[in-house]
């Protein structure tokens, strides 16, 4: 039985990985239950299984209105437990099924989300803490590709209800996902 340590270079490389394709596959998902697009652009897929660092404290998935106010915001809330070892043979199996969790968990989230107004469009936020931004600046591929700050209209929301959807602990990763609703989603 393989063990794998923070130390492990390959360590950080597996977290980011797994968490990069849940997000995708949770983006999707949100867009898809939500009908921010054409349900029919969508194409059915049996497959579970955003680029972020380890220095991402949330991912924001933010759904606005016409006037590009946000009418919905599913949080993903992010953080590493601490970790002396664990079991690679057992560890993406443990995560997998989680994770799994919350994709279900998006996938029904209609039935306790208000409506949206027509004509919805969305952004993805990511907060990161202030040494994770000094790191991107530093590195080429960011500067060919640069962050920029979120629009103060699409960031506060009026009157949020709060809706948490899941909570989840591995060895690996902790992570909180709530919706965060619009009291009035119509002007």
């Amino acid at each position: 039985m393989a063990t794998l340590t923070r130390q492990d270079l390959n360590f950080g490389q597996v977290v980011a990985d797994v968490l990069c394709e849940f997000l995708e596959v949770a983006v999707h998902m949100i867009l898809y239950v939500r009908e921010v697009y054409p349900i029919g652009i969508f194409q059915k897929r049996k497959k579970y299984n955003v680029p972020v660092q380890n220095e991402v404290d949330r991912v924001v998935v933010v759904i606005l209105d016409k006037e590009h106010h946000p009418v919905e915001r599913f949080v993903f809330e992010i953080s590493q437990p601490p970790l002396l070892s664990v079991s690679s043979d057992s560890l993406l199996s443990h995560v997998e099924q989680l994770l799994r969790a919350s994709i279900l968990k998006i996938s029904v989230c209609d039935a306790i989300l208000d409506s949206n107004p027509p004509g919805c469009t969305f952004t993805v936020l990511v907060h990161t803490r202030d040494v994770a931004t000094r790191n991107m600046e530093k590195i080429q591929v960011i500067k060919d590709f640069p962050w920029i700050h979120a629009d103060e209209q699409e960031v506060n929301m009026r009157e949020p209800r709060l809706i948490p959807l899941k909570t989840m602990t591995s060895d690996i990763l902790k992570m909180q996902l709530y919706v965060e609703e619009r009291a009035q989603k119509t002007s």
